[in-house]
C-alpha cells in the first residue's frame, strides 16, 4: 500500500486518540509527521521527549522516532546491532530480582513462567504479591526438563518418555500399577503441575528502594499438586455452575468432589480488586482438559484428550480432572493464609486473559474480561446488587450473582452487550462472517454434546432451525440455576450461538476510572481453524487495501495487532448495555507511520493516566532473519523487532499517543506483569520463559543474522545482528540455567517513574 494512504489511516486513528483525551488540535501530528518536522534536528526531538518524560527512551533493534537520529544517521547506527540477554532499561534505572523459579514459597516453591502480578500493599513499604504461573507445556517443556535438575538439585525420571510407544498416552488411569513407567510419569506430572498456578509471597521495600521477600506465614502456593497432596488446599466455587458441580446424575464425568476444585493452572493475566484481593485468569484450559461439554454442562471423560509426553499437554488425563472446573476467574485473598482460591462461575468459563473493574458506590459492580483466542469474545459482568463501599471485602459476594454479557460491535463505532442468559435469542455467527470462514457452535446433537465446526452458512441454518429460538433451548437443567450454569460453563460457544463479535485475541484489559474507558490489547488479527475475528469489524477496508498490494504469502490480515478502547454509554455507567468503541493505536513499523511495536499484550495505567504496554511476539519469531521483505509474511516480519519490549504511551502533553520504548526483555522471553506500586516508584515486571527455544545459553553462544530494515522514512538497508542462542538470565553468568523471575524496576534516585 502506498505510504501516503497508510499514513492517512494512522493520522485518523491518532486524531481519534487525541480527541478522546480532549487535547488541542495543534497536537494532531502523526509519527511520520513528527519525525519529518524534526528531520533536520532529531537530537532536539529526543531532547524534548527526554525532558517531558524525565527519562530517555531506550534504543531498540530498529529505528524509532525517539532515537535522536535523522534517517541517514540511522543507517550507520543500526547497521550493526547486538541483542542483549538482559532486561534493558533507560539510563538512571535499575532492577532487582525478587523471586525466581525454584525459590521456596511456603511448603513448595516459586513456580515457572510467571505472568500477572497482583499487588496488595499493606503499608508504604510492605505488600503481598500474588503471581500467576502460566505454563510448563508446549514449547516450554524441553527447556523445563533440561534446566530442572540444575535449579532443583534433583532430576526428573524423564527417560521414561523414551519407552512410550507413539506420541500419546490415551488412557493413563488404566495403565497397570505394576508398570514402573506409571509412577515415573506421575512424578513428572506432579512436579510440572506444581510449577503452574499461583504464588502468594510477602515483600517489603528496603531503604535503597529494592523489594525483598519477608517469608511470612501467609506465603503459599495454589496449584493442582498442592490440592492433590492436601484436601484443605482445594479451591472453592461460587455461582450458577456450582449447581452443575454438585448435581447428581450428570450426563458426563463426575469427579466426586462436589463444589470443590483441584487447584488451578495456566494462570495468565488478572487484576487487583479495590477491596484488596486478586482475580487470576485461567487461560488455556484446553491444553490439559477437553473444553467442550455436555448439554447439562458436565464434562467429557478426562481421557478424551491424551497425555502428550513431548509437550506435557493433557495433564487432566493423568489426574482425572473434571474439565468444567477450569477456565474460570479465581479470586484469592493474599492476607488469608487459608484461602486457596474461589472460582467465580458467574464470570464465565473460557480462555480468560484479564480482568478490569468498574467499581462505583451505589451502582452495580462491572467486570470486563477477554477470551484469548482467534475469534475470542469480550465480556462484561454486571452484578445484581450494588456496591456499598469499594474497599469492602464483602464485594466478593457481588461476584456470585448477576448477568454475564458479551460484546456485539458495529462498524460505526457503537456496540451493545448481549446477555448470556437462557432467554436470549439464538442468532449464530455464520462462517461467511468471520475471517477464517469457520465457526464452532454447540453441537446440534445435544445428546452427544460438545461442539461442531461449520464452514457453510447453509449448514448452520439447516441444523439450527430445529433447535429452538432461545439460548436455553441448547442446554439442559432441572431449574433456572442449572440451565444458567450450563451456559456459563460453555460460555465461548454459547456466545457464538447468540452472534457475539469475534475479536482478534483480546489479551489484557485495563479500566481508566477517570475516563470511564476500558482499553483492550488485541494481539493479532489472524485466521483460525475453529474461530476467527468478525470480518465486518476487523477485516476493515484499510486492512483490505494494504493486502491488495501484498503477495499471497504475506496476506495474514493485521498480524501486528492493535489497542482499542470501549466507553459504556452514560459516562461509563457500570450497568449500561450500550457502548462506543474505537481503535486507538495500530501496531507496525514507524516507517509505515505505525506505533513501532507489534503483538501488544499486558496493559497498565499509571498514576497520571498514561498507558503502558508490553509485547508478546511469539518466541519462534523473535530475531528470525528477514532478508527479502517482499517474500516474508507479516507474521515472520515481526522478527525484525528484536526481543519483546515494554512501551510508554503518554495520554497528555506534546507526545500524546506516541509509543516510546521503555524496556527490552532477555533472550527468547516475554515481558509480563507490568504493575506499578501505589507511589509510582516501582514497576513490577515478570520476564517469563527466557531461553524458551534454545534453553541454557552455552559458552555465551550467539549467531550473526542478517535483516533488511527501514529508516523512519522508509529507506531499506541491511543490518547485521548478533543474537544470543539461549539464555542465562537472570544470573547472566555463562552456562547457568535461565529462570523466569519477578523483578522490581525503579529509578536509581528512587523518585517516581512517572
Amino acid at each position: 500500500m502506498a505510504k501516503t494512504t497508510d499514513r492517512s489511516i494512522t493520522i485518523f486513528d491518532r486524531r481519534k486518540f487525541i480527541q478522546f483525551f480532549g487535547l488541542s488540535s495543534a497536537l494532531l501530528t502523526s509519527s511520520y509527521g513528527l519525525t519529518n518536522s524534526f528531520s533536520g534536528n532529531a537530537k532536539e526531538l529526543l531532547k524534548r521527549i527526554t525532558k517531558e518524560l524525565s527519562w530517555k527512551p531506550i534504543t531498540l533493534a530498529i529505528p524509532q522516532i525517539s532515537d535522536g537520529l535523522i534517517p541517514d544517521e540511522q543507517v550507520d547506527f543500526y547497521a550493526q546491532h547486538e541483542t542483549q540477554d538482559d532486561l534493558i532499561l533507560p539510563e538512571g534505572f535499575t532492577y532487582n530480582v525478587i523471586a525466581s523459579w525454584g525459590d521456596p514459597v511456603g511448603d513448595s516453591r516459586y513456580g515457572y513462567n510467571n505472568d500477572h502480578i497482583g499487588v496488595v500493599e499493606t503499608s508504604n513499604h510492605q505488600a503481598f504479591l500474588v503471581v500467576n504461573h502460566e505454563t510448563i507445556d508446549y514449547d516450554n517443556f524441553e527447556t523445563y526438563l533440561e534446566t530442572f535438575p540444575m535449579v532443583m538439585g534433583y532430576s526428573l525420571p524423564d527417560e521414561v518418555f523414551d519407552s512410550i510407544e507413539g506420541d500419546f498416552i490415551w488412557n493413563f488411569p488404566e495403565m497397570s500399577e505394576t508398570n514402573p513407567a506409571k509412577a515415573m510419569i506421575k512424578t513428572i506430572a506432579m512436579e510440572a503441575s506444581d510449577d503452574m498456578g499461583i504464588s502468594v509471597i510477602s515483600v517489603e521495600r528496603k531503604s535503597n528502594g529494592d523489594w525483598v521477600r519477608t517469608y511470612s506465614d501467609q506465603d503459599r502456593r495454589i496449584s493442582i499438586t498442592q490440592a492433590l497432596k492436601d484436601p484443605a488446599k482445594l479451591s472453592k466455587s461460587s455461582g450458577p455452575a456450582r449447581a452443575i458441580f454438585i448435581k447428581e446424575n450428570k450426563i458426563g464425568f463426575d469427579d466426586g468432589l462436589g463444589d470443590k476444585c483441584v487447584g488451578t493452572y495456566w494462570n495468565c493475566s488478572g487484576t487487583t480488586t479495590p477491596w484488596g484481593t486478586v482475580i487470576s485468569a485461567e487461560e488455556r484450559l484446553d491444553s490439559h482438559v477437553y473444553e467442550p461439554v455436555k448439554a447439562d454442562g458436565s464434562s467429557f471423560p478426562p481421557t478424551t484428550i491424551p497425555f502428550h509426553p513431548k509437550t506435557a499437554n493433557g495433564l487432566g488425563s493423568i489426574f482425572e480432572l473434571a474439565a468444567n472446573k477450569y477456565g474460570w476467574a479465581v479470586e484469592v485473598d493474599p492476607a488469608n493464609k487459608s484461602d486457596f482460591g474461589t472460582k467465580h462461575t458467574m464470570l464465565g468459563r473460557y480462555r480468560h486473559e484479564a480482568f478490569a473493574i468498574n467499581c462505583k458506590e451505589n451502582k452495580p459492580l462491572a467486570i470486563f474480561s477477554g477470551c484469548d483466542r482467534k475469534g475470542g469474545h469480550i465480556y462484561k459482568f454486571i452484578s445484581t446488587d450494588d456496591v456499598v463501599d469499594c474497599k469492602s471485602k464483602s464485594n466478593s459476594k457481588l461476584l456470585e450473582k448477576g448477568v454475564l454479557h458479551v460484546a456485539k460491535f458495529a462498524a460505526d463505532g457503537t456496540g451493545y452487550w448481549i446477555a448470556l442468559t437462557p432467554d436470549t435469542d439464538i442468532d449464530p455467527i455464520l462462517p461467511s462472517g468471520v475471517i477464517g470462514n469457520t465457526v464452532s457452535l454447540p453441537n446440534p446433537d445435544r445428546v452427544e454434546g460438545g461442539v461442531k465446526k461449520y464452514q457453510k452458512d447453509e449448514d448452520v441454518r439447516a441444523d439450527y432451525q430445529t433447535l429452538g429460538s432461545k439460548l436455553g433451548d441448547l442446554y439442559q437443567g432441572n431449574d433456572e440455576t442449572e440451565l444458567q450454569g450450563a451456559i456459563l460453563i460453555d460460555a465461548h460457544y454459547a456466545a457464538n450461538a447468540i452472534g457475539a463479535t469475534g475479536c482478534p485475541r483480546p489479551e489484557d484489559c485495563e479500566f481508566d476510572k477517570k475516563k470511564g474507558a476500558v482499553y483492550y490489547a488485541l494481539t493479532a488479527i489472524t485466521d483460525g481453524s475453529s474461530d476467527s475475528p468478525t470480518k465486518e469489524i476487523f477485516a476493515r477496508d484499510d486492512y483490505k487495501e494494504e493486502e491488495a498490494n501484498l503477495a499471497d504469502s504475506q496476506k495474514d490480515h493485521y498480524r501486528p495487532g492493535m489497542i482499542i478502547k470501549i466507553i459504556d454509554d452514560d459516562n461509563g455507567d457500570p450497568e449500561s448495555l450500550t457502548f462506543q468503541w474505537t481503535t486507538l493505536l495500530m501496531g507496525g513499523e514507524p516507517s509505515d507511520d505505525k506505533a513501532g511495536w507489534v503483538s501488544p499484550d499486558n496493559l497498565e495505567i499509571d498514576g497520571k493516566g498514561n498507558l503502558w504496554m508490553v509485547t508478546d511476539i511469539s518466541t519462534e519469531t523473535l530475531n528470525v532473519s528477514v532478508v527479502n521483505r517482499a517474500e516474508v509474511s507479516r507474521n515472520a516480519m515481526r522478527g525484525i523487532h528484536g526481543n519483546n519490549s515494554a512501551w510508554f504511551i503518554p495520554t497528555s502533553g506534546e507526545f500524546v499517543g506516541q509509543s516510546l520504548p521503555f524496556a527490552m526483555g532477555p533472550t527468547e522471553s516475554e515481558l509480563c506483569g507490568l504493575k506499578f506500586s501505589a507511589d509510582q516508584k516501582t514497576l513490577f515486571l515478570t520476564p517469563q520463559h527466557p531461553g524458551l527455544l534454545n534453553g541454557m545459553r552455552k559458552n555465551m553462544a550467539y549467531e550473526e543474522r542478517e535483516f533488511t530494515i527501514k529508516t523512519t522514512e522508509g529507506k531499506e538497508f541491511t543490518q547485521s545482528r548478533k543474537v544470543p542462542i539461549g539464555s542465562n538470565w537472570p544470573s547472566k553468568k555463562p552456562n547457568q540455567p535461565p529462570k523466569p523471575s519477578i523483578v522490581a524496576v525503579r529509578r536509581k534516585d528512587n523518585k517516581p517513574i512517572t
